[in-house]
């Protein structure tokens, strides 16, 4: 029995699809009556294929691959930069570094792109957010002011999270803290928040870190595990520290 409502079960599915995504009728007729082998000729020959354009399950093969084989874009950036050494070619090598974490190596490679001149925001953000997590907080934020701006308020949002977080290592709490106060009216995600929360933690000001935090938590009471898993060390955070508020 439970076979039987599985082979109905996928039956249907498919001639759900059939209909969604308007495929040949003649795919209905023959999953009524072949189910299990036009169930299979269906998804070979009509699902997998547009799956192969799915955001989703490209992203499912970017984790398994890298799972698999973790230095794999990185060997492949490599290859690339011994064939032809051009900018593009450095800065794939540079993301893959930057990937792994080894962001010294990825700032040589990201400076040798470069090779004079004012580096695009594109380049320009790459390069001053390896500066600044290879402790070269200055540089960073040399290369900030330097770079060409981006049109997008989604990249000036994201490149003023890395100047405002450059500030705050320089000691320019004031200029880092406007900043965030700024940001976090639009900026989508927690990370403003909490870096915002942090500091005013420093500064003194535990109304307005209170008021902050508290809208983590509310936000993240509303996440599945899987949508707050990758920042589960940042919620953490925010959950202590307003615990520490509340007593």
């Amino acid at each position: 029995m439970p076979l039987y409502l599985l082979i109905i079960a996928i039956q249907i599915a498919c001639i759900v699809d059939v209909v969604r995504n308007r495929r040949n009728t003649i795919w209905v007729m023959a999953l009524m009556f072949l189910p299990l082998a036009s169930a299979a000729a269906y998804v070979i020959v009509e699902v997998l294929p547009r799956m192969k354009h799915s955001r989703h399950v490209r992203e499912a093969r970017v984790q398994i691959v890298e799972k698999i084989d973790p230095e794999r874009e990185l060997r492949i950036a490599r290859e690339a930069l011994d064939v032809a050494k051009t900018a593009a070619n450095r800065i794939r090598l540079g993301d893959a570094l930057s990937e792994r974490g080894r962001h010294g190596e990825a700032l040589v490679q990201y400076r040798n792109a470069l090779s004079g001149g004012t580096p695009d925001y594109r380049l320009g953000e790459k390069l001053a957010r390896s500066q600044f997590l290879s402790d070269q907080s200055p540089a960073a934020l040399v290369t900030l002011d330097a770079m060409g701006a981006p049109l997008a308020r989604s990249d000036l949002d994201r490149i003023a999270v890395l100047r405002a977080r450059v500030l705050k290592e320089l000691g320019r709490d004031d200029e880092a803290a406007a900043l965030y106060a700024e940001l976090v009216e639009r900026y989508s995600g927690d990370e403003v928040r909490c870096r915002y929360a942090g500091l005013l933690i420093k500064q003194g000001h535990k109304g307005d870190t209170r008021r902050l935090l508290d809208e983590v938590e509310h936000r993240l009471k509303r996440m599945d595990r899987r949508q707050h898993g990758a920042d589960s060390t940042m919620y953490d955070w925010a959950i202590a520290e307003l615990a520490k508020l509340r007593t």
